[in-house]
């Protein structure tokens, strides 16, 4: 029986894992912190749950597969929701856009901005749809190992007019500039830049609206626990606090993990969920590589990093004109996620504030609110010294939500705590901070994309947001289905 080690809990590493489990091969988890989840870790603090990470869940056959596998039904772990709507999207004036996957509601939103674009949508909803059944249902869990795979689909991707971003792709169909911020800011989901992401991430409006965005009640962690507790059912075994040292290397394989407890255990195949970069740079000596240099690594392009605020207070904010899903745009949309990506930590910012006690009251204290607001950062590549900058930061967006979205905020804050940039690098072990690894940029695309076979090491596999086919849940759980495949050699 091959034994199966699998570095990190978050949703890709645990949807490997028990895919493996699965097919009964003897599979353990290593993971660094003290709890599951890798970036959907939760906090908690003063009677509150945070949830670290993922809060938007789409695509939910992937957690239906996975339990089917072992002749399970997700329902008996945890509870998914939909949301509705999606996502209330705010200008910088306050106006407000929803959206969800009725065509007579949408219709209706569109026309209340601007009618001259209700026919506009119809057409790049319709468009989109070609894009999803190329980029997600045919090529999502597809491995790009060999040139020839990218050739092959080169054709497709050319009709599909992959080389515009997903911004110039909206702009097509969409005349008002708020609808058209509306549909293309899908990309910053995923670390990608919308006015440089190729536009097969267009079809990420698509793939909300046909399977729904949903919420799983106890929160995102709700999940990780039932997908920890099948793993261990299928006796596969998780281990804490462990945090790998180095992969030791025997000509192309890896023979083994080192501890930095100083232990050492070998295994046949080994599943990396850690960030590719920091895989490939920390735990593995440069003599070894030939490919993922450290001068590859380093020129690389990477996403832009997060800035995230998990806060509850001692009162219900149901009067406001928030809803589960909140994104606040700010006027500067082309310019600040010039910033963003450019390295300049800007004086405005867009954000996401999420809101969950809206549909679960259960994640905060009786007659009290929960909420985590993030805002999008340049990563550690640029000049800023978040030593010092992290409270100043703070205290502007939560200024600015006080006076715009939440009364008397301040006042009402009873738990707190934010991570930044340095907490990606330093605790999720991600390079440069970034928050969902390589950029996905068309030449960081497929097979240009790190592989989920390394190219290296014959034995070593990647899931995760940093190969293929990318960040986000579908992404992260697809690189699970590609790493089971490649490893057994069956779908």
């Amino acid at each position: 029986m091959k034994r199966i080690a699998v570095i990190g809990s978050g949703f890709g590493g645990l949807g490997a894992a028990i895919r493996m489990a699965a097919r009964g091969y003897e599979v353990e988890i290593f993971e660094k912190r003290d709890k599951p989840g890798g970036r959907a870790y939760v906090y908690e603090k003063n009677g509150f749950t945070f949830d670290g990470g993922p809060t938007v869940i789409t695509a939910p056959f992937l957690f239906d597969e996975l339990f089917e596998l072992a002749g399970k039904k997700k329902e008996v772990y945890f509870e998914l929701v939909p949301c509705d709507p999606f996502y209330r999207i705010f200008n910088h004036f306050g106006d407000h856009f929803d959206y969800n996957n009725n065509d007579e509601f949408i219709t209706n939103e569109i026309h209340r901005w601007n009618p001259a674009d209700v026919e506009g949508y119809k057409q790049f909803i319709q468009s989109t749809r070609a894009i999803f059944e190329k980029g997600f249902v045919e090529l999502a869990d597809e491995p790009f190992l060999k040139f020839s795979d990218m050739l092959r689909v080169a054709p497709d991707l050319i009709k599909l007019q992959s080389y515009k971003s997903v911004y110039s792709y909206v702009k097509q169909f969409i005349e008002h500039e708020f609808l058209r911020r509306c549909f293309s800011f899908h990309p910053l989901l995923v670390g990608g830049n919308p006015f440089d992401t190729t536009s097969i991430y267009s079809m990420i409006h698509y793939l909300e609206r046909e399977w729904g965005v949903h919420y799983a009640m106890g929160g995102t962690g709700s999940i990780v626990n039932g997908l920890v507790k099948l793993f261990e059912e299928l006796g596969g075994a998780i281990h804490y606090n462990a945090e790998v040292k180095e992969l030791t290397v025997d000509n192309r394989k890896i023979s083994g993990l080192s501890f930095n407890d100083g232990s050492h255990k070998t295994y046949n195949e080994v599943i990396s969920n850690a960030d590719v970069a920091f895989t490939y740079r920390n735990l593995i000596p440069e003599q070894h590589r030939r490919v993922y240099t450290n001068r590859k690594i380093e020129r690389m392009n990477y996403s832009m990093s997060l800035f995230v605020i998990y806060f509850g207070t001692d009162r219900r904010y149901n009067d406001t004109n928030l809803k589960h899903h909140n994104i606040i745009l700010s006027e500067r949309y082309k310019e600040l996620i010039k910033d963003i990506f450019g390295g300049t930590l800007a004086d405005d910012f867009s954000l996401y504030l999420h809101m969950p006690t809206i549909t679960d009251p259960s994640l905060a204290p009786d007659g009290c609110e929960s909420f985590y607001v993030l805002s999008p950062v340049p990563h550690l590549g640029a000049d800023v010294d978040w030593n010092e900058t992290a409270k100043v930061y703070r205290d502007r967006i939560m200024q600015f939500l006080e006076e715009n979205y939440l009364p008397d905020l301040q006042k009402h804050i009873v738990a707190e705590h934010y991570i930044d940039p340095l907490h990606f690098q330093d605790t999720l072990n991600s390079y440069l901070g970034s928050a969902f690894s390589v950029q996905p940029l068309l030449t960081q695309s497929a097979w240009f994309r790190p592989h989920n076979r390394s190219e290296e090491f014959d034995n070593l596999y990647f899931v995760g947001a940093g190969t293929h086919p990318g960040a986000g849940l579908p992404g992260v759980l697809s690189s699970s289905k590609i790493a089971e495949y490649l490893i057994t050699g069956e779908k």
